[in-house]
């Protein structure tokens, strides 16, 4: 599913435009990033929680020459499934 397959059912399950529906996606998409890219995590209780972690730096190898590269430490963004959600998917 993309993002206008989202927008289309939650338009269809919730008698909102789809204009309306994809603003309140796309601003709950600009909020999960704010509050990542400031160190917060956004937790919704029983879907998940979004938060960053802290990569360390490390050795790897260029595929294209084999040349060993040090790789710097990085902030990856995460999400951890909730409970509810696990449930759904077994």
């Amino acid at each position: 599913m993309n993002k206008q397959d989202l927008i289309n059912n939650i338009a269809q399950k919730s008698d909102l435009s789809k204009k309306d529906v994809e603003k309140v996606i796309n601003g709950f998409l600009d909020e999960v990033t704010n509050a990542l890219s400031s160190g917060d995590k956004v937790q919704l209780i029983g879907f998940g929680t979004f938060e960053t972690r802290k990569r360390s730096s490390r050795s790897g190898r260029n595929p294209q020459t084999g040349a060993v590269i040090e790789i710097p430490e990085s902030t990856v963004p995460a999400f951890k499934a909730g409970s509810k959600l696990k449930e759904a998917v077994k």
